[in-house]
């Protein structure tokens, strides 16, 4: 995954260009090639534009009711279609026959029935009349929908090419049919009727079995000539007046112009220029949105992987929206949109969350069929996401933000719907089942956060929290091999961490990043005061070395976080902790031990870069104040107050802020903060002079 996104990113800064008018593209493909109805309208509602006239002539739709009313009547007056089998009656007549005989056979060495074998053609036509009579008259199997029609219910009788219509008392069931037997044979001048019971019971069936394709058919085909217009609008007729109530009647009249209207035109107008317009608005959001992220979300602007990351949003809903649309059984409520805000904020922030969102339902608004009550309850149910503060390490929260959303949606919808329906008994309640599966599938933001921090190589909070695991690798093998080095870093976690917290920045982040920031003093540990318990090893080596092992800090801190596969947002911290800072304590005695040399500063300066970020920058100056306040030997407050002023004072005359998103005004509130936190600052550090207070210890951590 991070070799797909290095190699996205090594590509010239042109193919981000690419990709967005790609997207732009892609999107436009997806919008209908019809025009537009320029006219909105209600029922209910005043009709806010000049007089209206019909500019041809069109006929006007019936209204829902009225057309389903055609129907049931007609399909009330409908009779189903029974296929009648006229040659069952001769095969039933083999069959007796053959039964017949078989039974005589068996009976043939006993004393029963002697007067079957005396006259066996009387009893055998006897059986064939039986079978005509039953089978002329009918034996129907009623279809489970007819079953409780009564006896005048009429129905089609299909014989061969010829139908004819009858009631359903001209016909029996096959339980009636065998009632008819029981009751006729005893009564028939036959010595013993008995010996045909059995034989005759057995060979009633139907003969008039329901024809389902042929009546579902014919059904069909009766039910496509109901006319689904009534009387016509005249060309130059005024369809409605300004500033009048759109009744129901108008209201059928506006639809059945808007309908005829984007066919007409559409069919008149070359499709092109519809499709211009729709790239023309598409261009426009889209160009609105890399402005933004020109001017105030430059990191994202300026990478290719979170500039497809963003993009990918777009060009997905807006498919969603479009293969929605062309599903009837579907409504654009059931898509999640929820999910853009939750995941852009996990993994930039809540402002560029938002924008994203907006652009996204303004996208897809142009794609969707429902209007401008769409765009409203998908853009507040957006602010209410980042309202709620969702958190997906958090269960609890998360749900929260999930009933909050879902309430955001109904009470929308049901104040939407009263303001159009002007009563509650009209409301679209189906739309409340979309509404509540949208909620549902915006838990799946829960699995998609790690999904994509994987395949983009993001960093998401839950990353963060299991990184600040005090039992992984580096941490644990840092407290073991430099435990003062792991007691400052601790330190330096709380201290940024408060700041963070004063002023809204990613506190999860920095504090985590404080911990790994000094993992390069692994490596050495010796070399750093806060794990010396004896000799000092500088005292063996030049200032110049001692300068280069100092620095040297950083840049085996990040080999090892890269070893260790640390996100680059952490790997960052470990590079600008120290920004472009002097070693000062050594380069001070270098300069003082040599004169008469020039000095490479370079050979004294940390590589830098300098923190870009506000969580950077925290890092930096809470590193410092941290390591510079230990030297003092029961400080006072003012102790503190001034030598925490002087090291950010340091900072900016040395240009180390330059670079940073950090205001004045979050300087100032961190300020505060430091000062507090330091208060409690006991440890005993070395001395120094007041000249070095400020740099010395910072640039020996």
């Amino acid at each position: 995954m991070k070799g797909i996104k290095a190699a996205i990113e090594r590509l010239p800064s042109i193919f981000r260009y690419l990709m967005v008018l790609g997207v732009v593209i892609f999107i436009s493909f997806l919008f209908p090639n019809n025009l537009k109805f320029k006219y909105k309208f209600e029922r209910g509602r005043t009709w806010q534009y000049e007089d209206l006239e019909a500019p041809f002539d069109f006929a006007i739709k019936k209204t829902d009711e009225e057309v389903q009313a055609d129907l049931d009547a007609l399909d009330k007056d409908f009779a189903p279609y029974y296929d009648l089998d006229t040659s069952l009656i001769t095969g039933k007549k083999k069959q007796f026959q053959t039964a017949f005989q078989e039974q005589l056979q068996t009976v043939s060495q006993d004393a029963q029935f002697p007067d079957v074998k005396r006259q066996p053609q009387r009893y055998l036509n006897y059986g064939y009349g039986f079978l005509d009579k039953i089978y002329e008259d009918g034996i129907i199997e009623l279809s489970g929908e007819h079953t409780d029609k009564g006896k005048d219910f009429v129905i089609n009788i299909l014989s061969g090419n010829k139908t004819h219509k009858q009631t359903l008392e001209n016909f029996m069931s096959v339980n009636q049919a065998k009632s008819v037997l029981s009751d006729d044979l005893p009564y028939s001048e036959l010595s013993e009727p008995d010996f045909l019971l059995p034989i005759l019971d057995e060979l009633i069936s139907p003969n008039l079995q329901y024809d389902s394709a042929l009546t579902t058919k014919l059904r069909d085909d009766l039910l496509a000539t109901v006319p689904k217009t009534r009387g016509m609008v005249r060309k130059g007729e005024i369809i409605i007046n300004s500033n009048s109530l759109v009744t129901d009647e108008s209201y059928q009249k506006l639809i059945s112009l808007r309908e005829q209207y984007e066919k007409q035109l559409t069919e008149s107008k070359p499709r092109q220029w519809i499709f211009l317009g729709y790239f023309l608005l598409t261009s426009l959001i889209i160009g609105v949105f890399m402005l933004y992220l020109r001017f105030h979300a430059i990191d994202v602007y300026k990478s290719s992987t979170k500039i497809l990351f963003i993009f990918l949003w777009l060009a997905l809903y807006s498919y969603l929206v479009y293969l929605v649309e062309n599903i009837s059984i579907l409504s654009a409520y059931i898509i999640p949109f929820c999910i853009v805000p939750i995941v852009i904020k996990t993994f930039f922030n809540a402002r560029l969350a938002l924008f994203t969102h907006i652009v996204v339902v303004l996208i897809a608004s142009f794609l969707s069929s429902l209007g401008y009550e769409f765009t409203f309850l998908q853009i507040l149910a957006g602010i209410i996401v980042l309202l709620t503060n969702v958190d997906t390490r958090e269960w609890t929260r998360f749900f929260y933000s999930m009933l909050f959303i879902f309430l955001t949606y109904a009470l929308s919808y049901l104040g939407l719907s009263l303001i159009q329906e002007g009563d509650i008994a009209s409301i679209d309640w189906t739309v409340y089942s979309w509404i509540f599966l949208n909620v549902l599938f915006t838990l799946l933001a829960i699995p998609l956060v790690p999904l994509l921090e994987r395949f983009f190589g993001f960093t998401s909070a839950i990353t963060l929290v299991e990184l600040s695991d005090m039992n992984r690798p580096l941490l644990r093998d840092l407290s073991l091999k430099a435990p003062g080095t792991w007691q400052h870093s601790l330190q330096v976690a709380n201290l940024s961490e408060a700041a963070a917290r004063k002023i809204g920045a990613n506190h999860l982040l920095v504090k985590v990043a404080a911990l790994y920031h000094d993992i390069g003093k692994m490596m050495n540990p010796e070399f750093f005061i806060e794990n010396q318990s004896g000799k000092n090893p500088h005292n063996d080596i030049s200032d110049l070395e001692s300068a280069k092992m100092i620095i040297s800090h950083v840049t085996e801190g990040e080999k090892m976080a890269k070893k260790a596969r640390l996100p680059k947002l952490l790997i960052d911290f470990i590079r600008t902790h120290h920004g472009t800072t002097r070693v000062e304590y050594f380069y001070r005695n270098f300069v003082k031990d040599h004169p008469d040399m020039e000095v490479d500063e370079s050979d004294f300066r940390y590589p830098g870069p300098r923190p870009r970020t506000t969580e950077e920058t925290i890092l930096m100056i809470a590193d410092s104040i941290e390591a510079a306040c230990k030297s003092l030997k029961n400080p006072t407050e003012q102790d503190l107050s001034e030598l925490i002023n002087k090291i950010i004072a340091g900072k900016i005359t040395h240009g180390q802020l330059e670079e940073s998103e950090m205001t004045f005004e979050e300087l100032e509130q961190c300020r505060q903060v430091f000062k507090t936190v330091m208060k409690s600052v006991h440890h005993v550090r070395i001395e120094y002079p007041d000249e070095k207070k400020t740099e010395a210890k910072e640039t020996k951590e």
